[in-house]
């Protein structure tokens, strides 16, 4: 069975790190085009890059092949190297003294990564890329609108 192929632009923004925070997605597919956005009272930018991915991820109905574009290196080195698979394997240590950050967001990440067929690409941020400035736009208005939610962080 050939999978329906998903666009997947993501981004995530902080004022102050922590700080108030957003991510934004836009997922395009077969000439459809969704947004996504949520703001948090204290969050960290690279939650809500990872986060972003995750929710891009998670609101698929069904196992898709996925281009997902991120301006952060964080997350697409994390996948791509194989930072994340190492961290999982060393219950979760990045190195013997020193835990992985994230390990919530990058448990869920993993989760989709079972389900889809993901490529993982870096764009560079604020260089006009029209998908990434929407995100970006989305992101940070998130950020600064009311109503914000909790990221609540699990400790593992």
């Amino acid at each position: 069975m050939k999978l329906k192929h998903v666009d997947v632009y993501t981004d995530g923004a902080c004022s102050g790190n922590p700080g108030k925070g957003g991510y934004g997605v836009i997922l395009k597919y077969n000439g459809a085009v969704k947004e996504l956005s949520e703001g948090f009272v204290n969050t960290t930018n690279n939650r809500m890059e990872i986060l972003a991915a995750v929710k891009g991820l998670e609101i698929l109905k069904e196992p898709c092949s996925v281009t997902l574009y991120s301006d952060s290196k964080y997350l697409v080195d994390s996948v791509n190297q194989g930072w994340i698979i190492k961290w999982q394997k060393n219950n979760w240590y990045r190195t013997k003294n020193e835990k992985a950050k994230n390990v919530d967001l990058f448990k869920r990440l993993l989760a989709q990564l079972d389900i889809h067929k993901v490529q993982f690409v870096w764009i560079k941020g604020h260089a006009g890329h029209p998908e990434n400035e929407r995100c970006d736009f989305l992101a940070t208005s998130a950020a600064a609108g009311d109503n914000l939610s909790e990221d609540i962080q699990e400790d593992f």
